[in-house]
């Protein structure tokens, strides 16, 4: 596993500055959600995640519950002021090229990121392409700790279409989309443990004074041809301290990127 250290030539890059800076203070308030479950009945299905294109908040926008099933559901909202839709796009493009963009992200647990399919990498590195697809329909491998230990988490990241949302009422002028199969499993468990499937969105909308990130995350499941799959074995139920570790580095970590975003978008853009 990589070391949440620097290297020298770590040191050397021009955003260094952000992996020293004090992590930005997330809103309590939301921490405070995050410490016992919300009810389960406020859960978003994901076979429901076309709601999230309806004007307005869900009943719940910071919450998380093992659901009746034993999947797991994290829900969390992130105001961004000054953040813009580029920006957020041209991040999920730019960050997984080298560790020290992961890093910046959290410095407290964000240990390494990769694109390891080459042809992948190159689509993701070409400066000609429009942003989203640099990042939609690639794979990401990053090595993070979201409370229960370092993990290797694969991400799949899809286009809204293979989301499954309605794209006559998709506004790409207005909204933008972060969303993924997501595998994972502890780092240096191999074939000893088997990977843990969750569902990722990060559904992102422009606002009066930036953009902000309505998260939401499906614990046990996979998208497979547009369909929500439960991917638990026989009376397994994902544990809630998984579902509240992610909820509380969720809070935290895009809290962070807020924190920051405007300004190194800005300096790697001159």
């Amino acid at each position: 596993m990589r070391s949440l250290a620097l290297t020298a030539e770590e040191r050397h890059q021009p955003y260094a500055a952000y992996f020293s800076r004090r992590p930005a203070a997330p809103d309590p308030r939301r921490l405070e959600a995050m410490s016992a479950p919300m009810d389960p009945a406020q859960a978003l299905r994901a076979e429901d995640r076309g709601r999230l294109l309806d004007p307005g908040y869900h009943g719940v926008e910071c919450g998380w519950c093992i659901l009746p099933d034993g999947t797991g559901y994290v829900a969390n909202h992130t105001p961004m002021p000054g953040v813009t839709l580029e920006m957020v796009n041209w991040w999920f493009a730019w960050h997984a090229l080298e560790d020290l963009r992961y890093k910046i992200w959290w410095p407290a647990g964000h240990f390494s990121a990769s694109i390891p399919d080459p042809a992948q990498r190159a689509r993701a590195a070409d400066a000609r392409r429009p942003l989203v697809e640099r990042f939609q329909g690639i794979t990401h491998h990053v090595q993070e700790d979201v409370g229960g230990g370092p993990e290797d988490i694969l991400i799949s990241f899809m286009t809204p279409q293979d989301f499954g949302l309605d794209m006559a009422r998709f506004d790409a002028a207005r909204h933008t989309l972060v969303a993924a199969n997501g595998r994972s499993r502890p780092v240096g468990a191999f074939f000893l443990r088997p990977w843990a499937s969750a569902v990722m969105c990060h559904f992102v909308r422009t606002t009066d004074d930036g953009v902000e990130f309505r998260s939401r995350f499906w614990l046990g499941r996979q998208l497979v041809d547009g369909q929500p799959r439960t991917r638990l074995p026989p009376f397994v139920k994902v544990p809630a301290a998984a579902a509240r570790g992610l909820a509380r580095h969720n809070v935290l970590e895009y809290a962070n990127l807020a924190s920051f975003l405007p300004a190194l978008y800005r300096e790697m853009n001159a």
